[in-house]
Formats: C-alpha cells, sequence, structure tokens
C-alpha cells in the first residue's frame, strides 16, 4: 500500500512541479500545490454534488428517519463521502508534507474543519436556494469559492501544522 502511496505521491509532484514555473512569479510552491490540489478536490465534490443531486437524488429530498433533509443538503453530504478522503490524501501526502503531528491527529483535525467547511456549505447553499432563488449548482460554486479560502488558513495553520524552528544559535 504504501510503495502505491509513494507512485502517486511522486506521479502528482512531477505534474505539479512541470506547471508550477507558470504561476512561480505569483505564488510559493505551498500555496501553488494547495490551489491545485485544492481544486481538484473541489472540482471532484462539485461533480459527486451534481451526480448526487441530479441523478442519485433525482432532485427529490431524502428521508433519513428522524428527519427529511432537501435534496440539495443531502447532496452535499453524499459528496463529502467522495471528496473526503482524496482532499485529505492530496492534503496530507502533497501540500502539507512537513507536518510533525501524527497522521490521526491530522485525520481529525481535517475532518473537524471540513465538517465546519459543511456546516459552511450547507448554510450558504441554503441561503442562496432558499432566499435568493439561485440554482443549486450555481449555489454550491459561489459558497464553495468562500469556503475555501477559510479551509487553506484553518488547514495550514492547525491540521497540519508543522512545529516552528528557532534561528542558529
Amino acid at each position: 500500500m504504501r510503495v502505491l502511496v509513494t507512485n502517486i505521491q511522486n506521479l502528482i509532484n512531477a505534474v505539479l512541479q512541470f506547471f508550477y514555473p507558470l504561476v512561480k512569479k505569483f505564488m510559493p510552491y505551498q500555496l501553488y500545490s494547495y490551489a491545485a490540489c485544492g481544486s481538484f478536490a473541489t472540482v471532484v465534490d462539485i461533480v459527486a454534488y451534481y451526480i448526487a443531486f441530479n441523478y442519485i437524488l433525482a432532485k427529490q429530498n431524502l428521508n433519513v428517519g428522524f428527519a427529511t433533509l432537501s435534496s440539495h443538503v443531502a447532496a452535499v453530504l453524499l459528496a463529502f463521502l467522495v471528496s473526503f478522503p482524496i482532499g485529505f490524501f492530496l492534503q496530507k501526502y502533497i501540500t502539507f508534507t512537513g507536518s510533525t503531528l501524527r497522521g490521526r491527529v491530522q485525520l481529525l483535525r481535517y475532518l473537524s474543519i471540513v465538517v465546519v467547511c459543511i456546516m459552511l456549505n450547507i448554510i450558504g447553499i441554503k441561503l442562496l436556494v432558499e432566499n435568493y432563488h439561485l440554482y443549486p449548482t450555481v449555489s454550491k460554486i459561489i459558497t464553495t469559492i468562500f469556503v475555501v479560502a477559510f479551509s487553506y488558513f484553518t488547514q495550514r495553520h492547525f491540521s497540519f501544522s508543522q512545529k516552528k524552528t528557532t534561528a542558529a544559535q
């Protein structure tokens, strides 16, 4: 399994390194890597949302026994099941490789931030769909833009934090 992870990691890093010179003047590598990996995970999330909303749920509410979720909210949760493992893998093994935290600590912290991001997504989508009558997929895209900025800073400084090194004495 470790060999597979290393091969995938090497392939992704090679692709990122190939394109990095195009933006090197504008951003440090870690921000570029976060943007690239986050963009990929976001596209996966939006596609999963679209498929869940339009095909799995067929735009119908989801009754889960103790509650009924609107289709646009249920689609967020279904998309999460796809995008969470992909996002964590990319951030842990590609973007924030210098983190000194143990893997399970990273996972729990990442999950906690992602849960906050899901809540922000749900609030944003509900507001835009139900109050401003925008299409659900458009609402998801708009909400995602705001959530991504929050996510970067919290993941960088909380989920995948690094010990600060002191200057040479």
